[in-house]
């Protein structure tokens, strides 16, 4: 509290003694911790100031401080009817609101005080998933990787695509649209059949659609049907030739099926489409290998453990590495290489999912 802003104010006012003295003590109560005796003092300062909205929001502030929110709500309100400009009332009163589950009574003040992260949440709770994600992307900006905003975020996000693909099933229940969503649910829930029919009749109504080909070769990936996944993933990259993913996948199917040489060309037109992507370098480095080109292949390697340094894929580089450099016969940099492949599958391996 601003005690300075305070007493100026009190004595603008003009409040009788009794109410200044209980402010006082109420202030004081509160720097030292005692919530208990603020409360009664503020109380008090309201019965002997029944028109100062500063007791009102000193009471609702130390209310919504020992997490008695409904308590509060009824003091701010009454602060914000004696001097509706107390943007620290529409603050707590906001905060109170949201905590009691009024989101929507909420939202108008957190709005006015752009308290951005509340807003977020009061808006998320009232299905306002669009303000949502716009107040929570600000937020975010302001306090990057936040855990807290991140999830709500997320969780807008998610429910604004529910809610989207809802409307789009119920207007459109069979259109090429509505198979391809209901395929990628299937392949989330690892159901390939269901997955590869529904992508396979939206293919049939509308194959002028891009990324179809891609996500029908995902589901054969997923279920090692590589031949079927050359296929889709080719006609995709040929559709797409600056798609950076089809030629990834492309590259890994051809790898996957012992095409090495081939496999090395899509993967390297993938590095160069989307440079410094970890998983295309690891494949890359896997077709190097195998073509016998073990510049490429160290290259390749080398990079992944720079970008990635204590990740599953980097101890892969590692392992791989120390099998390229038992081949050449540099045996102190294989056991290098070993040790610390084994380093990071150790520490990987410890942590929690």
């Amino acid at each position: 509290m601003k005690f300075a802003i305070l007493f100026f104010s009190l004595a603008l006012q003009s409040v009788s003694p009794e109410a200044a003295q209980h402010m006082q003590t109420g202030v004081e109560a509160h720097k030292q911790g005692r919530l208990d005796l603020a409360i009664a003092e503020f109380r008090k300062a309201t019965e002997a100031a029944p028109n100062l909205p500063e007791a009102f929001l000193d009471l609702g502030e130390v209310y919504a401080e020992t997490g008695n929110y409904a308590a509060a709500i009824a003091p701010l309100k009454r602060a914000l009817e004696l001097n509706p400009e107390l943007d620290g009332a529409h603050l707590q009163l906001g905060y109170a609101l949201l905590a009691q589950g009024y989101a929507g009574e909420a939202i108008p003040h957190l709005e006015r005080v752009r308290a951005l992260e509340a807003l977020g949440v009061a808006q998320l709770e009232t299905g306002l998933y669009q303000e949502a994600i716009a107040s929570l992307s600000a937020a975010l900006v302001k306090r990057p990787n936040n855990p807290d905003l991140l999830y709500y975020l997320g969780r807008a996000s998610g429910l604004l695509s529910k809610k989207t693909i809802e409307t789009l099933i119920r207007a459109h229940p069979d259109s090429a649209r509505v198979h391809e969503a209901m395929g990628e649910n299937y392949f989330a829930l690892r159901q390939m059949p269901q997955a590869e029919q529904e992508y396979r009749e939206a293919w049939l109504q509308r194959p002028d659609i891009p990324g179809l080909q891609l996500e029908l070769g995902l589901v054969y990936a997923g279920t090692e049907q590589w031949d079927k996944a050359e296929e889709a993933f080719r006609a995709e990259a040929n559709r797409q030739p600056g798609n950076a993913e089809a030629a990834y996948r492309l590259g890994t199917a051809l790898l996957q099926r012992g095409k090495a040489q081939e496999a090395r060309a899509e993967l390297q037109r993938a590095d160069k489409l989307q440079p410094d992507m970890p998983e295309t370098l690891y494949s890359l480095g896997k077709a190097a290998l195998l073509a016998g080109e073990f510049a490429l292949a160290e290259k390749s390697w080398t990079r992944v453990v720079a970008l990635e340094k204590e990740t599953s894929l980097a101890a892969q580089a590692h392992f791989g590495l120390a099998g390229l450099y038992r081949k050449q016969g540099k045996t102190a940099q294989a056991q290098h290489e070993m040790q610390e492949f084994q380093r990071l599958q150790s520490s990987t391996s410890s942590r929690p999912n």
